[in-house]
């Protein structure tokens, strides 16, 4: 949003100097699970008063278990909640009454729900030419759209999960990759869209899907194939471009990952640990020929190197710049060194009370992290703050909630 495209939202004008770059703008999602969320979760970080119309009994997120147990603290922060039940007209009409004050609107259901609820984007449009609409779906317009995606089906249909497992054993990869990148270019869309109104004064609708953001992901490996005509190999059964990039089992059982990935860095490894012998062997000259060795050499590695601790090797391979990494777990995270030194981790304050951090954006702007300037909230927690801006009466609130068409946690 800038200075020549003021906000028609709640009559707020931009500051002089806004804090962060989307101050100002306001989102309604419509959003669960993941995809759509992230996206509200990055346009919220950025700055933009983010606003998630949940129905009367809350996100389903806020009850997972299991691998979704985080997902609601991680992907709702910065956000405000209002409940309301879009089965009913008042309910309806209340959301109606909130779009009108919104530049995006955001929702990842499946096709044709918003439209039977009357909040598509080709109704609201109509209302709206300046409306800005995002839609997270499994798959973009085409032969697979009437399809039910999920994280794991496109990993599947897409190529990822060949890739990710050994060879005749496809394994998904062990995070909501297509989720959290395919609501990250929902927002990139949107970013887009609200530069673009800035010049033609109109909105437009972006469309981000689960499917082709695999392929993108996967869009190295196709091009591989274009460019040699060799199939790519998943990646535990791949000839290696490089000679020595592999995870070695070391003393006392600990795990590393070692890398030499250029002749220089191979120099360098052999001086380090003396290996004379290896540094001179014609046989082992250039990456090239290290890697048409690898079959002898990397065992002749994993036997010299096995009486090593992981700090040991740890230490050599940062004192002399080579790539190396220790083999962590994501709960581990929380102790990292550089992510606590840098105020990677941000406090949050779970559901339940419990206090946590988070990772925030991975990105600085001016030299800042994008922080957490709101909780994830309580389910309604926003409704009547909300309802009160938009005109509704505390008599209206009232008869709303007494028709079970709101929920609202106002309470401190």
């Amino acid at each position: 949003m800038t200075p020549s495209d003021p906000l028609k939202s709640t009559g707020r004008p931009p500051s002089a100097e806004p804090r962060l770059a989307y101050e100002g703008v306001r989102v309604v999602e419509f959003t669960h699970m993941v995809m759509g969320p992230t996206c509200g979760m990055v346009l919220a970080d950025l700055g933009a008063e983010v606003i998630k119309v949940e129905p009367l009994a809350g996100d389903n997120t806020r009850r997972l278990l299991g691998s979704g147990a985080g997902f609601f603290p991680l992907f709702n922060r910065n956000k405000k909640s209002i409940a309301l039940d879009l089965q009913a007209p008042q309910g309806r009409q209340a959301a109606l009454r909130l779009i009108a004050t919104a530049d995006i609107v955001s929702e990842n259901f499946k096709p044709g729900t918003m439209q039977k609820l009357g909040l598509d984007y080709a109704t609201l449009s109509r209302l709206d030419e300046r409306l800005i609409y995002v839609s997270h779906k499994g798959f973009l317009p085409g032969p697979y759209e009437h399809r039910t995606a999920l994280d794991e089906v496109v990993q599947m249909m897409g190529g990822l999960a060949y890739m990710t497992g050994r060879p005749g054993d496809p394994l998904r990869a062990g995070t909501s990759v297509n989720d959290i990148m395919g609501g990250m270019f929902g927002a990139i869309g949107a970013m887009a869209a609200l530069a673009a109104r800035a010049k033609t004064g109109k909105g437009q609708e972006v469309q981000s899907a689960l499917f082709e953001n695999n392929v993108l992901l996967v869009a190295q490996h196709m091009m591989q194939y274009a460019v040699t005509g060799q199939p790519a190999a998943p990646m535990p059964g791949r000839i290696s471009a490089w000679a020595v990039y592999d995870v070695f089992t070391v003393k006392d059982g600990q795990q590393i990952f070692l890398a030499a990935v250029s002749d220089t860095q191979w120099a360098i490894f052999c001086d380090a640990f003396g290996f004379d012998d290896l540094r001179s062997d014609a046989r082992l000259k250039t990456n090239n020929d290290r890697v048409n060795a690898r079959e002898w050499m990397i065992p002749m590695l994993r036997e010299r190197l096995a009486g090593f601790t992981a700090a040991q090797l740890t230490a050599t391979f940062e004192a002399r710049g080579l790539p190396f990494a220790p083999i962590t777990r994501p709960e581990e995270l929380f102790d990292d060194p550089h992510l606590n030194a840098t105020g990677a981790l941000a406090p949050l304050t779970l559901p339940d009370g419990r206090e946590t951090r988070v990772p925030l954006l991975p990105l600085t702007i001016g030299g800042s992290r994008p922080g957490v300037r709101l909780q994830p909230p309580r389910l309604g927690e926003h409704t009547v703050e909300l309802l009160s801006e938009l005109g509704y009466s505390p008599g209206e609130i009232a008869a709303l909630q007494a028709m079970n068409v709101i929920r609202r946690d106002d309470l401190a």
